[in-house]
């Protein structure tokens, strides 16, 4: 855990920050690491079955399927609320400027509600196979991201997570045929692409990004500050996609939509609403791992999601479970233990380090 955090700061010189997670027993700091990413897998596997389900039943509405990856965010307002800084450890001293922050937010923000757009587009446009293929390259970004910009540290276990989970992730891509769907011009399946592959990109800038803000800026002891951010963020990419819905005249045809969502009115509502749900847990999970851990661990377990969604697919939708399915499921739970290991060892390794110092 600590040897990915700590060259981050280190190549600034020396500094008297410490990350608040080194104070909790290892035994605590799984506890949470292991919810986070309970609440990743579920939320991004929940979510994107329910946006297949929105565009399979008659849902169109690039902007309405943007906002609805973030429109949830009140539902935050409950944990935080039950986390208020009062309640918890000492803060530092110091906060970052209000100017700052915003600045930091609103721009952070803006660029969500782009991501969420490039994938809804994606989502649009390309078949199940081409998108998951494409979504796989995000840890490639990531890869880089994190070096240039959070100085992670790879080892050999390390780059065999990543690639484990690039091969699970284009076997069940390649599983299926992966031509433009029915009805898509070649226009359309380009769009698609180039939208996939920029929503990867942006997606991984954005993790490598959310983990220098929580180190260099932040710098607060309390998992409310994750709340607060996913908070904020969410209010800036609500703006963007609701001027967005209005802008495009989008908004006109939301009443066609429910009147023709071929399972029903109330479906259509509670289609929209379990979505916006599943995409805010999963962005707890998101945010929490890269406080906890890293953003490059917070993007291989969104990439071992890629193998989880198919077991959900089919107890709900009664998929067929063939045999290239179950050999990319267990290299991604392969790739992810490795990475997982890894963590461990660097945790065992700082904490004997701490206790040679004391």
């Amino acid at each position: 855990m600590a040897d990915n955090l700590e060259p981050i700061l280190a190549k600034d010189g020396p500094s008297t920050y410490q990350h608040p997670l080194r104070k909790l027993k290892r035994s605590h700091w799984w506890i949470l690491v292991v919810l986070n990413i309970i609440f990743l897998i579920v939320g991004q596997a929940a979510s994107v079955l329910l946006g297949r389900f929105y565009y399979n039943k008659g849902g169109n509405s690039k902007w309405m399927a943007t906002l609805l990856q973030t429109a949830g965010f009140p539902i935050l307002l409950v944990p935080y609320f039950f986390l208020h800084p009062s309640d918890e450890s000492p803060r530092l001293p110091t906060s970052p400027p209000i100017l700052t922050l915003s600045a930091i937010y609103c721009i952070i923000g803006a660029l969500v509600a782009g991501d969420n757009m490039l994938y809804s587009i994606a989502l649009l446009y390309l078949s199940a196979s081409t998108y998951s293929l494409i979504c796989a390259t995000q840890l490639a970004f990531n890869a880089i991201f994190s070096f240039f910009i959070n100085r992670q540290k790879f080892t050999a276990l390390i780059l065999n997570s990543v690639v484990i989970l690039s091969l699970s992730a284009a076997l069940l891509a390649l599983n299926e045929d992966s031509d433009k769907p029915s009805g898509i011009s070649s226009r359309k399946y380009i769009i698609g692409i180039l939208a996939a592959i920029a929503a990867s990109a942006l997606y991984s800038l954005l993790l490598s990004l959310m983990q220098l803000t929580f180190e260099k800026v932040l710098k607060k002891e309390t998992f409310s500050v994750v709340l607060e951010m996913q908070i904020y963020l969410a209010v800036v990419a609500n703006c963007v996609a609701i001027v967005g819905l209005f802008a495009s005249g989008e908004w006109r045809t939301l009443s066609g939509e429910m009147n023709n969502f071929t399972t029903g009115k109330l479906s259509y509502v509670m289609t929209l609403v379990w979505t916006a749900v599943a995409w805010q847990v999963c962005s707890v999970g998101v945010v929490g791992l890269i406080f906890v851990v890293s953003s490059l661990f917070s993007n291989v377990i969104s990439t071992l999601s890629l193998a989880v969604t198919p077991i959900a697919s089919l107890i709900i939708f009664h998929d067929k479970m063939n045999g290239v399915k179950i050999i990319a499921m267990l290299l991604a739970f392969w790739g992810c233990a490795s990475y997982i290991y890894q963590n461990y060892l660097d945790d065992l390794k700082t904490r004997k380090n701490e206790s040679d110092d004391d």
